[in-house]
């Protein structure tokens, strides 16, 4: 048991699928997995363990932003060994081409500052996604006829950001969309030699101002997490 984490030894997988919302774990994981077993509570943060065409998974909330994320990645890594985090969430996407409903995987990351941000001191280190899962996830998402977007977004610290000069400039350099985890993922499992890759559902649309409802989330949302779980297992 973890400080944050209240599973056993051994209640964890390998394999671990990270959506921020702790009810979204509880939802992937009752419609996805079999033999479901909920291994955290701790908080109010829900993981479930259980199986994928035979495949030992688990599926855990990470909460929003960095700082949230980079407790449960460092714990999931340190504490239960695991070894595979694919962060499934949404972000509002920051170029035209990029529609909602659309897929986007992370190639990189950047970001004004993660929890990381104190080992590298005055060095601007630039996490990227492992490339094994990345272009597994690509494949994936090419058969299943899912739109797909391939590069750089931004891991922000603040979810409701008014600065309209930078997004204009990320936007300028071809950053595809914002969200609020990846970055620290992404240097969290560089540090511990794991995998980790980002995929993401674009619900909302930063220049047209289009957004998707509750219930087309769920819809939108469901092929991320089969793309996620074949991915992991590819």
């Amino acid at each position: 048991m973890s400080v944050h984490i209240g599973a056993n030894e051994g209640d964890i997988a390998e394999v671990v699928l990270l959506p921020g919302d702790p009810y979204r774990a509880k939802w992937a994981a009752e419609k996805f997995l079999n033999e479901i077993e909920c291994v955290n509570e701790v908080r109010g943060m829900l993981g479930f363990t259980g199986f994928w065409h035979g495949n030992r998974v688990t599926i855990h909330g990470s909460g929003m932003g960095m700082p949230s994320l980079s407790i449960y990645a460092n714990e999931i890594i340190k504490d239960f060994g695991a070894k595979t985090l694919i962060r499934i969430g949404s972000a509002g996407s920051m170029q035209t081409s990029v529609e909602v409903r659309d897929l986007v995987i992370a190639m990189t990351a950047s970001s004004m500052s993660t929890p990381s941000r104190g080992l590298f001191r005055e060095l601007n280190f630039a996490p990227c996604a492992d490339w094994s899962l990345l272009s597994r996830a690509v494949a994936c998402a090419e058969a299943r006829g899912v739109q797909t977007h391939v590069g750089g977004i931004y891991s922000s610290d603040t979810f409701y950001d008014e600065r309209t000069d930078l997004s204009d400039q990320l936007a300028r350099h071809g950053v595809l969309a914002v969200e609020m985890e990846a970055a620290e993922l992404y240097a969290v499992a560089a540090r511990h030699g794991c995998r980790a890759l980002a995929i993401l559902t674009i619900s909302n649309h930063l220049l047209t101002g289009e957004e998707l409802s509750s219930d087309e989330r769920e819809r939108s949302f469901g092929d991320m997490v089969e793309i996620a779980l074949e991915t992991a297992f590819g």
